[in-house]
């Protein structure tokens, strides 16, 4: 019997050295698979970009009937934060409620709150307003920015990470930044003296194991956005774990068996 001729992989990537990508691709060419150049077919694409242009390339490559992962369409439509609140809702998600939005010196403050970009993109705006003097800083920085605006979820100063690759959960915890002292705190510049007997300058990150309820969100995220490399950041609010947000192929690092996964789903993808 001929064996099968080695697979394709295209990156399209903004950071193609990403560890993800990188260590996924050692795995692959281990076994005799290459990485195809920006120009040459493939049969499978990783798309861990989301600007104009390598959307465009990744529908080209749909186009020619080579899978994507995750699809162009899924990956531009993560970027509009009111059709992933819509999105998770429709599917039964417990997600933070948005309170409205619009551009942000339009609008006035509605009480603590926190705004985000309502367009999800590199240095976008997330940070959180609990004064009116933080809420005006927020408007006089970012006048003409499209926004959504959330209720602040309680929470104990860490945010909860949950990465799923093909199906398998990676998580840890990390600092949040939008609890007093930290950097999204009433926008830059603001920060009060630590959070919840968070010291300055302590551990950013620490490890995590979600429990059976977070792991069924993050699951389920998966199937009601499209999607099979991902990211979906929890609270614990008063009645259970909350999404407040869900990223289309995020930077998954210091993950062990991350880049495992991604070149195990790569070659189920391809059908190997």
């Amino acid at each position: 019997m001929t064996p099968p001729r080695p697979l394709r992989i295209a990156l399209v990537a903004r950071e193609p050295g990403h560890p993800l990508l990188a260590g996924a691709l050692r795995l692959l060419e281990r076994d005799g698979h290459l990485t195809a150049g920006q120009d040459e077919p493939a049969d499978v694409v990783l798309l861990k970009a989301r600007d104009a242009r390598s959307l465009r390339r990744a529908e080209a490559y749909e186009r020619a009937g080579v899978p994507v992962l995750n699809s162009a369409a899924v990956t531009a439509r993560c970027q509009d934060r009111e059709w992933m609140e819509r999105t998770a809702r429709a599917a039964g998600l417990p997600f933070a409620p948005t309170l409205g939005g619009g551009v942000l010196a339009g609008l006035g403050w509605p009480g603590p709150v926190v705004v985000k970009s309502r367009h999800s993109r590199k240095d976008d705006l997330v940070a959180r307003a609990d004064t009116p003097a933080q809420w005006h800083a927020l408007a006089r920085a970012w006048p003409d920015e499209p926004v959504l605006l959330q209720r602040p979820v309680a929470g104990d100063g860490w945010d909860r990470k949950v990465w799923v690759v093909g199906g398998e959960l990676f998580a840890e915890q990390r600092r949040s930044e939008l609890e007093p002292g930290g950097a999204g705190f009433g926008g830059a510049g603001f920060g009060g003296a630590g959070f919840g007997g968070l010291e300055p300058g302590g551990p950013e990150r620490r490890s995590w194991v979600p429990d059976a309820r977070e792991r069924r969100i993050a699951l389920a995220a998966g199937a009601a956005f499209g999607l099979q490399v991902y990211g979906v950041d929890l609270l614990p609010g008063p009645d259970g774990p909350v999404a407040v947000d869900v990223n289309a192929f995020p930077g998954v690092r210091r993950q062990l068996g991350a880049p495992e996964a991604l070149a195990a789903l790569v070659l189920r993808t391809a059908g190997r």
